[in-house]
């Protein structure tokens, strides 16, 4: 049931998708990565379909007494995305969470210029776009990449993710066109419950697949390959 690594997860998620669309229900893909641990499983779900494969920077906004629950997300300049439940059962307002956001934004945009440089963001117009993580748990950081993506007028919105919580699961089922998951357990805990190794994936590994991404597929992906990391 848990996956070795990001890798092996990536994989198991690629047999799915290519299974479920073995009629072509998957045309002209593009595979986008929510960065840093969702890059390994999107690069083995890219070179599965042949698409290729870049980055959407998302940020997510933690609750101040634990980092690792989501109450928020920060995409592109967009203003935050919140979970309007969290913050109420938290008691929390947008007010208090200003400077947290403004360290957030500062994260976002070192990562935004170090993985994509002055590449242009890719033209997703009409295109079948595939969203990867490496699990869902609030779906909150997703909700806000699905806003950035659908501003890109993409053809069709595929989110595959290895395990999503019930929870993320019924937050964006409905914003898609289709959610591929090859877990999603009654009893949700955390994503990294579910690997053996979940490891920090750290910027010069998300700049290594890029690099070699962009090299396969130049002709779909313009502009320079991200700088490399100092």
């Amino acid at each position: 049931m848990r996956f070795a690594d990001r890798r092996a997860a990536g994989r198991e998620l690629a047999a799915r998708l290519v299974e479920k669309h073995r009629g072509g229900q998957l045309p002209d893909p593009f595979v986008l990565a929510l960065p840093r641990g969702g890059v390994p499983v999107g690069d083995e779900v890219a070179k599965a379909l042949g698409a290729p494969l870049d980055v959407l920077v998302v940020r997510m906004i933690g609750a101040p007494f634990n980092p690792e629950l989501g109450i928020g997300a920060l995409v592109d300049d967009d203003p935050p995305l919140y979970d309007e439940q969290a913050l109420a059962m938290l008691d929390l307002t947008p007010d208090r969470l200003g400077a947290q956001v403004a360290r957030e934004r500062v994260e976002l945009n070192r990562r935004e210029d170090l993985y994509r440089g002055r590449r242009p963001a890719p033209d997703l117009r009409g295109r079948t776009v595939i969203v990867v993580d490496e699990g869902l748990a609030t779906g909150v950081s997703v909700r806000a990449a699905l806003t950035a993506v659908r501003a890109d007028e993409p053809g069709r919105v595929v989110v595959a993710v290895p395990v999503c919580s019930t929870e993320a699961y019924l937050a964006i089922s409905t914003d898609i066109d289709e959610l591929v998951h090859l877990h999603r357990p009654l009893a949700f805990r955390s994503v990294g419950e579910w690997y053996d190794d979940f490891g920090q994936v750290g910027d010069d590994e998300v700049v290594r697949i890029l690099r070699a991404a962009f090299a396969t597929h130049r002709h779909a992906v313009s502009g320079p390959a991200p700088r490399a990391v100092r």
